[in-house]
């Protein structure tokens, strides 16, 4: 025993003792440890740890506070100067606290030939810094749309040929764009000539990462795209990305670009994958070969539990690759998700009811009837819906004295019958879009109207000519004695203010309530702020304190939330704050929320998108694609915090796609591509609670009723617990 010991503390002291410039570390979801003789030991643990970065005389650090830095690894200091900070606001019983944190950095760049210059950015703005982030300085961005996703920094020439500061930024909608910072009257000019685009849509796919290889005087600036498995040259002469690799197909994702001696790493989908640079400059003769997998590195992180999030690998333990910094390493590990109860909440498939279908046995039989008849294990009911009635009868004093009561259910009945089928119970709750409680109190917690000084509700404004009567004998001039009348049309929507802590609390007892009665699931639906009416930018909200904003708002409300409901919390979302990287209109910003719940609910309903988005032959793939691609794009933008069960359309809308395709199968291409894309789960969604279009579930074995989808994984699921195993036939 005694001999373990001193061997357990030489091994320490080894680590501790190791030259600081040598040194193997791991980021995590909790913070930064040093790799030594086969073990893992925490160094830093104030935050997670996404990016290590090395220059001559620093560590630096991209972490969920910031940037930090450490010349010793025993003192870390922040270099948050200048960078934007959000406040979170905490109610603490009759008190509230506020919390102030850098706001989320997207990506850390350091200057390939100079590393006191440095490129980071939040969701809306390019920051650089020329003394080694003691500083910042916003370089603003490219486009009005929110959601910035990678940076780079460089020196570029100008069109005279002189090497100037270059700065690159990638969106998530709009492509690539660059901008030199010294050159007078500099603009963000895009650049995205190359890159690869969805059919049907205009701009290319949102470009994942950027990584500058300075090699021999000069620079090659590369590039990767996030959910397509491609790796790109700059052409900076001719401004245009040149193709030097693809991986099989369209769906894939090459993340955490870094370059070896002769090759560039990158995350992927199970695996670090590494291809060969094109010492030339030009196209890598690896293009269109598959990428080697760099196993050996991947075997050297074995000792780091957790999330893995990032690496700094030494030029000792590469295997004669150099010195590389690895990033997002959560990849590695798709079926893995961090939230509390994801185990718990993943699997699950079922339908939606409206609350009045199921308050007799007769009701409630017939719709388990159909769950069973479809393989399904699960029902989301309303408890509290878009009016703001609760559906069941509360026992919760704070509940009771702010609630109205619509027909509703036994709760403790109900969920025992349920459960003996096995059926899984999810609650959902319309939390700010809320009639009854926006008139409580004399509009107390109601958005409000900062024009007419009265409840917000949103209009829209139509305009029409009334023609005035001519009289009898005379003749009547074309738009002679014309008026104009303006009408309002409200609509059917009462919206509660989403910074009102006592709105989170209501909203959470009611949730606390439902798990402790018997539901098995808390989902939150309007979970955002209005967005439509012409006099929106007439809503204000009283309870807005300063400093926040609606992401923060929504932060705030589902970190209460978190802490106060001992179950898997799961969000409704727009299908299109899934399929890009931005939410700033409504608040959905979903790398932000998702490190607070256990299951994101897009709603990719085929019809509610363009009706020609995705819609290239075979057109009848249309609804497949949508939800292929749709959950694994929100699975990626998520980052492994939660589990993503989409909302599937089984209804008819009168859109031209539908007119022409709707049936059963239109529903079940839907389920299919889940299924080949993350298989984590799905809810089918007709209001009415008509489910007559409904086919079995398909299973992982199931062949297509049709011929193979053209996108179509060569894995199924392509991402998941099942990513490593079945191929599809």
């Amino acid at each position: 025993m005694k001999r373990i010991i001193r061997l357990a503390l030489l091994c320490l002291a080894t680590m501790a003792a190791a030259p600081a410039q040598e040194a193997f570390l791991a980021g995590t979801g909790d913070g930064l440890y040093r790799i030594g003789n086969g073990r893992a030991e925490q160094i830093w643990r104030q935050s997670e740890v996404r990016k290590i970065e090395r220059t001559a005389d620093s560590w630096l650090f991209l972490t969920g506070g910031g940037v930090f830095a450490s010349r010793d690894l025993t003192v870390f200091e922040d270099r948050n100067t200048g960078l934007p900070v959000k406040l979170l606001k905490i109610p603490e019983g009759e008190k509230r606290e506020f919390r102030q944190e850098v706001q989320g950095l997207m990506d850390l760049a350091v200057h390939p030939q100079n590393p006191l210059v440095m490129a980071t950015a939040t969701k809306d703005s390019v920051y650089i810094t020329r003394d080694g982030g003691k500083s910042w300085k916003s370089e603003g961005m490219s486009a009005m749309t929110a959601g910035i996703k990678a940076v780079a920094v460089l020196d570029l020439p100008d069109r005279d040929g002189t090497p100037r500061l270059t700065i690159l930024m990638s969106h998530p909608i709009y492509g690539v764009s660059w901008r030199q910072p010294d050159v007078q009257n500099s603009r963000w000019t895009d650049v995205n000539d190359g890159l690869e685009k969805m059919p049907s849509i205009k701009w290319p796919d949102e470009v994942s990462d950027f990584y500058a290889v300075a090699k021999d005087g000069s620079v090659e600036l590369y590039a990767s795209q996030t959910f397509m498995p491609r790796v790109y040259r700059l052409d900076w002469a001719n401004k245009r990305f040149i193709p030097v690799w693809s991986g099989v197909g369209r769906l894939g994702t090459v993340e955490g670009l870094t370059a070896g001696k002769s090759s560039l790493v990158f995350s992927s989908a199970d695996a670090i994958r590494e291809i060969s640079l094109d010492p030339a400059g030009g196209s890598a003769p690896a293009r269109f070969q598959p990428a080697r997998e760099a196993a050996d590195l991947q075997r050297s992180l074995s000792p780091v539990a957790g999330n893995l999030l990032s690496a700094w690998v030494p030029a000792a333990i590469s295997g004669g690759r150099g010195s590389l910094s690895l990033s997002e390493l959560w990849l590695l590990s798709p079926g893995r998700q961090s939230s509390r109860y994801s185990a718990v909440a993943s699997g699950k498939k079922g339908n939606y009811l409206p609350v009045h279908q199921v308050t007799t046995d007769a009701g409630l039989d017939a719709h388990l009837g159909t769950l069973k008849k479809n393989g399904l294990n699960m029902l989301v009911v309303d408890m509290k819906d878009d009016k703001g009635f609760l559906r069941y009868n509360p026992k919760d004093p704070l509940v009771v004295s702010k609630g109205r009561l619509g027909r509703g259910i036994e709760v403790e009945s109900f969920a025992q019958k349920a459960k003996a089928n096995g059926i899984y119970l999810v609650a959902r709750i319309v939390v700010f879009k809320d009639q009854n409680l926006a008139r409580f109190g004399g509009a107390k917690y109601a958005v409000w109207d900062r024009r007419e000084q009265k409840a917000w509700q949103g209009y829209e404004v139509t305009t029409r000519k009334i023609e005035t009567a001519v009289p009898s004998g005379e003749v009547a001039v074309p738009d002679a004695g014309a008026e104009s009348e303006t009408t309002r049309k409200y609509y059917e929507e009462y919206w509660v203010d989403p910074y009102s802590e006592e709105v989170w609390e209501y909203n959470v007892a009611i949730a606390r309530e439902l798990i402790a009665r018997g539901f098995d699931e808390i989902q939150f639906d309007y979970i955002r702020f209005p967005t439509d009416g012409t006099n929106l930018a007439d809503a204000s909200y009283r309870w807005q304190d300063r400093g926040m904003d609606k992401e923060s708002a929504l932060m705030s409300f589902l970190s209460y939330a978190r802490r106060e409901i001992a179950a898997p919390i799961s969000i409704d979302i727009y299908g299109a704050n899934g399929w890009y990287r931005t939410g700033s209109r409504t608040g959905q910003d979903i790398e932000l929320l998702a490190r607070y719940v256990d299951v994101i609910c897009p709603m990719f309903y085929p019809s509610h998108f363009e009706q020609g988005f995705l819609a290239q032959e075979p057109a009848r793939d249309r609804p497949y694609r949508i939800y292929l691609h749709g959950s694994y794009r929100n699975a990626v933008i998520a980052r492994n915090h939660c589990i993503v069960r989409p909302w599937a359309q089984a209804f008819y809308l009168n859109v031209s796609y539908d007119r022409a395709y709707y049936d059963e199968d239109y529903v079940q291409r839907q389920a299919f591509g889940v299924r080949d894309s993350i298989n984590q789960g799905y809810t089918y969604w007709n209001n009415s609670g008509r489910y007559s279009d409904l086919r079995p579930d398909a299973g992982l074995a199931n062949t297509y009723p049709w011929a193979s989808p053209v996108d179509a994984p060569a894995t199924r699921p392509f991402f998941g617990s099942g990513h490593a195993g079945k191929e599809v036939k």
